[in-house]
């Protein structure tokens, strides 16, 4: 099942997307300050995300992967 039709998964892919974009704007800061239009800007946003809400996204991760732990 793809991950556009499992919420679970879309969950995680965004969570994942979130977190990279946050290690990767920390590792390179200015690659990801060019590019805050356009395609590229969804993750410059997401790495904003990741910054300003971190201990939430800290908790989502770690619930996710309770919960992923539990199903399998």
């Amino acid at each position: 099942m793809s991950a556009l039709f499992n919420f679970q998964s879309l969950l995680l892919v965004i969570l994942l997307l979130i977190c990279t974009s946050t290690y990767t704007h920390y590792v390179f800061p200015s690659i990801m300050d060019r590019n805050r239009d356009g395609v590229l800007g969804i993750f410059w946003k997401c790495a904003r995300i990741g910054e300003r809400l971190s201990p939430y996204v800290s908790i989502c991760c770690v619930l996710m992967a309770v919960s992923l732990f539990m199903g399998s």
